[in-house]
């Protein structure tokens, strides 16, 4: 489907996109390769299809991403994401072999205007993102699940950094894991490459619920239809400004805070948001 460019959400980062609104505006009609992408009532859901791989990352599976989320980024119909992946494995990391030796695939998406790094890719959604997490999670998989606004978890998932069995290191991972956790359990998870039960990483935070494999897709809707109840648009703004306010330093950001706040009065769901209120009413939010 085009994207109407009177639906498109202006953008405000200091974060370089990848594609424009107009590169964007349809997704593939062939479809993608390794994606399966469906948009139905305000949530797009991508799933990793490439489980021979156990989902790895390589470079066809990262354009499609960025193209993909992207698409979801500048579409206002779109509120959400919800991003799984098929097989028993959620993903295994970069698929060193492929970025190493390259690939010969036919492009399914523009060639995107710079290098794909994930945990920019998912600072720069702005959008509710809830990973759901089905089996294990390597290495650059963690971009992936820390980037995700939610991450609900199967009981059978696990979460590993091997990087160092294997010479490297996680630097990426690092950065995106000290959001979210304290600087020495970040650092240990990278240093030991242990192995996390979905009970530990609910304990660190880099879940935010587990549940019984069979209700893993009953959580992920319940989540869905919980954040459908609120603004759209309230929710991308808060979204951008906590991206926004790790580049400034603290005595800018009570006066940034403030400029937003008055921005968002002037949205058309602010004041349905107020209106509602006051009229003792559910509001209809427009996501704009």
């Amino acid at each position: 489907m085009a994207l109407p460019h009177s639906r498109i959400m202006p953008f405000y980062d200091t974060l370089a996109m990848l594609y424009t609104s107009a590169q964007v505006a349809e997704l593939p009609a062939a479809g993608f390769r390794h994606l399966l992408v469906e948009r139905n009532d305000h949530v797009l859901t991508v799933t990793l299809n490439r489980p021979e791989k156990k989902n790895a990352l390589n470079p066809t599976l990262l354009n499609e991403l960025a193209f993909a989320l992207h698409y979801a980024h500048y579409y206002s119909e779109i509120w959400m994401v919800v991003l799984g992946a098929a097989g028993d494995t959620f993903c295994a990391g970069m698929d060193l072999k492929a970025l190493s030796v390259g690939e010969q695939e036919s492009p399914t998406v523009p060639p995107p205007s710079g290098p794909v790094r994930l945990g920019e890719l998912m600072a720069g959604l702005h959008k509710p993102c809830i990973a759901r997490v089905q089996g294990p999670v390597y290495a650059g998989g963690f971009l992936l699940v820390g980037g995700s606004t939610y991450v609900v978890a199967s009981e059978r998932a696990t979460f590993s950094l091997p990087e160092v069995k294997r010479g490297l290191f996680p630097f990426q991972v690092l950065a995106v894991l000290l959001d979210i956790m304290p600087a020495r359990t970040a650092l240990d998870l990278c240093l030991r490459a242990r192995t996390l039960t979905a009970a530990d990483a609910l304990e660190v935070g880099l879940a935010t619920s587990v549940v019984a494999p069979d209700q893993l897709d009953n959580a992920v809707q319940e989540l869905v239809g919980e954040l459908k109840q609120y603004s759209p648009t309230a929710m991308q703004f808060g979204l951008r400004a906590y991206q926004q306010l790790k580049s400034l330093p603290p005595d800018q950001q009570q006066a940034f805070l403030y400029e937003q706040f008055q921005e968002i009065q002037q949205t058309a769901d602010a004041k349905e948001g107020m209106a509602a209120f006051l009229e003792k009413r559910s509001p209809r939010w427009s996501g704009q």
